[in-house]
């Protein structure tokens, strides 16, 4: 990559300030078209718009992103680290991100992950975040968003519970200390033909903690098969039933959004394609053991 052209970063940041070629031409006694030229050379060494254009207008986002996103370009000229800022789900992190880590590491020495977990809906522009990863409907306004995974929720105890309930039909499992919304459960226990109230004995606002507790058998839970795929492969939990849940906008989505002059953002492209490489390993391993649905 050519080094950034630092002499059009004082263009940029009257621009920015301003936010009019015009008035910034001005300011800096330029013509239009001179100050129009250095905002496109730093486009296209940064690789993505800074600016959206609006008919005649030029609107300023987030200074916070621009400044992210020249800190990068600079560092990547200089062949230093990059950096990619993530908001994602707790759950997501700890049960599926965080063991991958390391391989995200080994393959990209220069690129950091920020992670930054939360259950709200972060607003990245406004947050400076680059990537999001979310679970739902969408759409996400302002944001490009690319499906990662669609997975069903499935019933999932401890090795423990699994010796226990051998055999056992959906009756008797609807009698044991149920985890997780009742409403899910009792959509579950109607697709195996049982139909009833259900009280489950705790409910969570994290599947993370809801698997932990399935971990430590305190009961049975009803949760998203991908964030289990590595505790079913180590024996830590045991898919109870073939039945599942499918998959559905409200609960069992996964999305990658990003602002969308950050598509072809390299780091970002890099992130997106490992996440796409893991997941489908992810599933695949679950279809090989047998527990995909």
């Amino acid at each position: 990559m050519s080094r950034l052209p630092l002499n059009t970063l004082p263009t940029f940041r009257v621009v920015a300030r301003l936010g009019n070629l015009r008035a910034a031409a001005q300011e800096l006694h330029l013509t239009h078209s001179a100050v129009s030229q250095q905002i496109k050379l730093l486009e296209e060494q940064v690789g993505f718009e800074l600016f959206e254009r609006r008919g005649r207008r030029t609107v300023e986002p987030a200074l916070d992103r621009l400044d992210e996103g020249l800190r990068s370009a600079t560092a990547a000229a200089k062949g230093e680290a990059q950096r990619i800022r993530l908001t994602l789900l707790p759950s997501f992190a700890q049960r599926w991100l965080l063991p991958r880590m390391p391989r995200w590491r080994e393959r990209y020495p220069d690129i950091h992950l920020e992670l930054h977990t939360s259950q709200q809906v972060v607003d990245l522009v406004r947050e400076g975040f680059h990537v999001g990863l979310r679970q739902g409907q969408g759409p996400w306004r302002g944001l490009q968003a690319e499906q990662l995974v669609d997975s069903p929720l499935v019933v999932l105890g401890s090795p423990a519970a699994a010796r226990r309930l051998k055999g056992c039909c959906v009756e008797e499992l609807a009698e044991e200390p149920l985890l997780g919304r009742p409403e899910l459960w009792e959509r579950w226990f109607a697709l195996g033909g049982w139909r009833g109230a259900v009280s489950p004995v705790a409910t969570f606002n994290d599947a993370g903690l809801l698997l932990q507790a399935v971990e430590q058998d305190i009961g049975i839970g009803l949760a998203r098969e991908v964030l289990a795929a590595d505790a079913l492969r180590d024996g830590r939990l045991v898919r109870l039933s073939p039945t599942a849940l499918p998959g559905d906008s409200a609960y069992a989505l996964y999305w990658c959004v990003f602002p969308p002059e950050l598509e072809n953002w390299p780091p970002l492209l890099a992130f997106r394609a490992w996440l796409r490489e893991e997941l489908a390993q992810s599933l695949q391993s679950l279809a090989d053991a047998g527990h995909a649905a």
